[in-house]
């Protein structure tokens, strides 16, 4: 098990550093003491950011000093390893694939010597482990994609990506949450909301559960789309452990 590493992050910041590889054993030893984090409610920190190896804690300097802070990560750090992490959820996203949604599908299946077809089932065969969120509100980086799919970024970033959009660069795969500029390889779009202001918890996803997409035609986008408007359409959540 690699040795946890504490840095300083400004006056503010404490980064604590469990590996130096990306890993489901890495992600979920940052999922144990993420949820210690949250359990334990300590006064003066004001939020903590997880990515692929360490997680970043923001705290304020006139209610916690970076020393103390230290001793009760570090203890959190030991406690971490004691605890069963409960199943993840995985979420089963709909995408659209192809088509005006997907302008790049034809060329990963060229670059990759597959028939569209195949490019879909691979896709679609795997639970994607969310590492993080970033880039933008409720972008899921996503670790699990078939190396047969990868396919290098666009040359020239385009100006605008729609919100739902599936794309691939290099070995990853992720969804646009929000419309944005964007160099990804668009392959198909989700007419489900990963980031929306109007919810209590405006963020879909969390990092630490599972994406699975299942493959819809345009007449069922256009369903679904519409249950969205109308409030009525819920993303289906399965447990890790039931799959």
């Amino acid at each position: 098990m690699h040795p946890i590493r504490m840095e300083a992050m400004g006056d503010s910041g404490l980064r604590v550093v469990f590996g130096t590889s990306i890993s489901k054993k890495i992600n979920q030893r940052i999922r144990a003491f993420s949820m210690l984090l949250e359990g334990n409610k300590i006064n003066g920190i004001s939020e903590w950011v997880p990515s692929y190896t360490a997680v970043t804690i923001h705290f304020d300097p006139a209610l916690l000093t970076f020393d103390t802070l230290k001793k009760q990560v570090m203890q959190l750090c030991n406690d971490a390893k004691q605890i069963d992490i409960p199943p993840a959820n995985v979420y089963e996203i709909p995408v659209c694939y192809g088509g005006e949604f997907g302008p790049d599908l034809v060329k990963v299946a060229s670059h990759n010597q597959l028939e569209i077809n195949e490019v879909i089932d691979l896709h679609t065969a795997r639970d994607y482990l969310i590492y993080l969120l970033g880039f933008t509100p409720g972008f899921p980086y996503l670790g699990g994609m078939d190396e047969t799919l990868s396919t290098p970024r666009l040359t020239t970033p385009r100006s605008l990506v729609k919100a739902g959009s599936v794309g691939i660069a290099g070995d990853q795969t992720g969804v646009y949450s929000l419309d944005s500029p964007g160099g990804w390889n668009i392959i198909g779009r989700s007419p489900v909301k990963l980031f929306d202001v109007t919810k209590e918890s405006p963020v879909l996803l969390e990092a630490g559960h599972y994406i699975r997409f299942f493959s819809i035609t345009d007449t069922m986008y256009e369903k679904i789309e519409r249950q969205i408007k109308e409030g009525t359409y819920e993303v289906k959540m399965v447990k890790e452990e039931d799959v």
